[in-house]
């Protein structure tokens, strides 16, 4: 992208990000987000995907610098040369998952997903979901603690932990990845096309209550989920050159 002078900084709440900030800010100036050629998120992978959400509507590329933990989505702190290095950035276009939620008390919550939409048990008995891809039932009943559905933007997350797919970010595939499936037993889960849509039904809701979250943002107690991607939005990240998410995705493959 060219030189840009009209910088956005926002900071997690940790004192490392707002320290982080302060200098920044003192360094290379700081506008209004809505004024902003580019936003610099400082913070970890977390704040990263809050920025992401809060600032979708502005179409206005985001260059992530870990002041965190993990920082997957992030670009390493470095305060000198910012300049250069946001000319040098490489884009990655990603879109989110959509989520429409049924909840337990009849309501519909929606909310947008941009490493995956999770369905968690809310009890201490194991959930009963039926999965249904395209209006097909693919599983009469999945007994587990949980599932999900990923990107490959978020692939190294939760869905990582969950023993799920690595998936290339330019792959148009989703995991759907199941969290200790008693029933059938051991089932990791499948690879669906990002065309597909994808409805999780809770079975016994009242005995067996699940919850649902997209990127950690909870619905509550849900009878049913449905999810599918949204190409009409797009998040645009900048990283290093060398250092995009294709590489990383791959990098974390052989760690």
């Amino acid at each position: 992208m060219p030189m840009t002078r009209k910088i956005a900084f926002m900071a997690s709440d940790t004192p490392i990000a707002q320290e982080a900030c302060r200098h920044l800010s003192k360094e290379y100036g700081n506008v209004a987000p809505d004024a902003a050629e580019v936003i610099v998120a400082l913070g970890g992978d977390g704040f990263m995907l809050q920025t992401l959400h809060g600032t979708q509507h502005l179409d206005t590329p985001v260059y992530g610098m870990n002041c965190g933990t993990v920082g997957f989505l992030m670009n390493e702190y470095i305060e000198p040369g910012l300049m250069e290095r946001l000319a040098q950035a490489e884009e990655e276009v990603i879109h989110p998952l959509k989520m429409r939620a049924i909840c337990a008390d009849g309501t519909i919550d929606t909310a947008l997903a941009i490493n995956e939409v999770s369905l968690l048990r809310a009890g201490s008995q194991a959930a009963k979901l039926r999965i249904s891809v395209d209006g097909r039932v693919r599983m009469e009943e999945l007994v587990c603690d949980g599932a999900l559905l990923s990107t490959p933007a978020g692939s190294t997350a939760y869905n990582y932990s969950a023993h799920g797919p690595i998936l290339p970010i330019g792959s148009d595939v989703l995991a759907l990845t199941a969290m200790s499936a008693f029933r059938p037993r051991r089932w990791r889960g499948a690879l669906l096309p990002s065309s597909a849509t994808v409805r999780f039904d809770v079975l016994q809701p009242k005995k067996r209550p699940v919850m649902a979250d997209a990127d950690g943002r909870s619905s509550g107690v849900v009878v049913s989920v449905e999810i599918s991607s949204d190409p009409s939005v797009k998040h645009r990240i900048l990283f290093d050159p060398g250092h995009g998410l294709e590489e990383r995705l791959i990098r974390e493959q052989f760690v």
